[in-house]
């Protein structure tokens, strides 16, 4: 199907997936450009397809714009080629490793993370109610695509931890200076937590943990950035 106009219903429809409240409502979130199409569709969430070019796929229904329209749903300075309307993608069964996210912001860092969490084998994110969103455009693009390989679950906090413990998990937090090495964590039943970029784990989580871990580093330096220190932890714990 051609559209031609920005006014049409479809694209402005599309257009206002560019917000949380409208995403939340819909429960579906835009993608651009074909890697994240491709990693879309390997995981089967593609509802629609919007291309400047003529695209088919299975069972699919494709949209064919011109750039105008594009340039009108892209968050980038030179917009893709094609795109996808994605639903949002349902939360899996905890197993593995896991990473909390305790009141993540920025989601350059979210979008680092997830990326870093498949690259190390740990297999669910639980990412806290007021954490950012994980679609928004950003968090998407700097997952490259992994958001759809990795189960994250967003909830209350102080909830899940409950249920790990449930499931015998090891609640980690993470300290700059105190606690353990992290060289010293292994095993799959371990939940490491990372807290907000400013001001680290919040009091009420700090309780919940069975015990802290620290990245030694140069005493010049107070802190690392939040998707750093994550990738570190992620790093060290992954790999056996």
């Amino acid at each position: 199907m051609k559209i031609t106009s920005t006014n049409n219903e479809k694209v402005l429809a599309w257009t206002k997936l560019k917000m949380k409240k409208y995403r939340d409502i819909e429960h579906t979130f835009l993608v651009e450009g074909e890697n994240l199409v491709n990693e879309a569709l390997k995981k089967g969430v593609v509802k629609e397809i919007i291309a400047t070019d003529e695209v088919k796929y299975e069972n699919i229904p494709c949209y064919l714009v011109d750039e105008k329209i594009m340039a009108k749903l892209s968050m980038v300075v030179n917009p893709p080629h094609i795109m996808a309307v994605c639903n949002y993608i349902l939360p899996d069964n905890i197993e593995g490793r896991v990473l909390i996210l305790d009141k993540i912001q920025d989601p350059g860092n979210l979008g680092t993370i997830i990326r870093s969490a498949v690259a190390f084998n740990f297999k669910t994110i639980i990412l806290s109610e007021d954490s950012v969103d994980m679609y928004n455009d950003k968090a998407i693009r700097a997952s490259e695509g992994m958001i759809f390989h990795i189960n994250v679950i967003k909830n209350n906090i102080e909830n899940m931890i409950k249920i790990l413990k449930e499931k015998n998990y090891k609640i980690i937090g993470t300290d700059v200076r105190e606690g353990q090495n992290i060289k010293n964590c292994k095993g799959e039943k371990n939940a490491f937590v990372v807290g907000n970029e400013g001001n680290g784990i919040s009091n009420e989580i700090k309780k919940l943990c069975d015990y802290f871990i620290n990245i030694p580093m140069n005493e010049k330096a107070e802190s690392l950035n939040a998707a750093v220190a994550a990738s570190i932890i992620m790093y060290e714990a992954g790999n056996e």
